[in-house]
């Protein structure tokens, strides 16, 4: 498999939609991202919940649990249009299945009728992590949770789709399955998010950026005289030792 180069700064994103299919009207109606710099998360996301002045298919309702009610006093998403573009500008896109979300961001951008504001690929890269894992996993199940499992990622706390959730989870994912680097998901207090309505009503991992320094133990007298002992011994059997070189 090709080694893909990524760019320093990372966006994980994911969306809760109205129904499948917006040639067909369906909305957006939550974003959620995870940024992380050089592979490290930052503590910073982005998460709004929308209203999409339109029904919420009961389908997708039973997938993402949110409802027509919750979301009435919540922004459109004209209003946090430039806050979103901000975000993700320069940065290369993290999602998993990315034609389905990449497909609705590219919807909303065009109902905006602002030729200011056009395709998504103007403001940033998109990776698929989907289209990643059907090459690195072939004749497996490759979804989120799917990944979860293969990778030893505990998603046990998520009950229903969430966009931020799903977003850090993907975070995980994502590190694991293109360099293997250790999880970085644990429980945290709720970092400080973009946007008012960033607070969600759930408990929710988060990424912890707080860990501490790796602590360095010097060797004592009796420990450096034990070494040398051992290389004495090795130098005897062999007529060498390579650790005196």
């Amino acid at each position: 498999m090709t080694k893909h180069k990524f760019a320093n700064r990372l966006v994980v994103l994911d969306t809760e939609t109205t129904g499948l299919n917006p040639q067909e009207g369906h909305r957006i109606i939550e974003i959620g991202c995870v940024e992380l710099v050089n592979r490290r998360p930052t503590n910073r996301h982005f998460h709004y919940y929308l209203n999409p002045d339109r029904d919420i298919d009961a389908g997708a309702t039973a997938v993402h649990g949110i409802t027509n009610q919750y979301l009435k006093d919540k922004p459109r998403f004209k209003d946090i249009t430039e806050e979103f573009i901000a975000f993700i500008t320069g940065a290369e896109l993290i999602i998993h299945n990315a034609p389905f979300d990449v497909g609705f961001l590219n919807h909303e951008l065009t109902l905006l009728k602002d030729t200011n504001k056009t395709k998504l690929g103007n403001y940033c890269k998109v990776f698929d992590t989907l289209a990643f894992a059907r090459k690195k996993h072939p004749g497996q199940r490759n979804s989120l949770d799917a990944l979860c499992k293969r990778y030893n990622i505990d998603n046990s706390h998520r009950k229903l789709h969430g966009a931020l959730l799903d977003s850090e989870i993907l975070a995980e994912v994502f590190l694991l399955m293109t360099g293997g680097q250790a999880s970085l998901l644990d429980e945290a207090t709720a970092p400080t998010n973009l946007g008012s309505a960033a607070q969600t009503e759930q408990t929710r991992q988060r990424i912890n950026t707080e860990r501490q320094a790796l602590c360095v133990i010097a060797c004592d007298e009796g420990e450096l005289a034990a070494h040398e002992q051992v290389l004495d011994a090795v130098a005897k059997a062999s007529g060498t030792c390579l650790w005196r070189q």
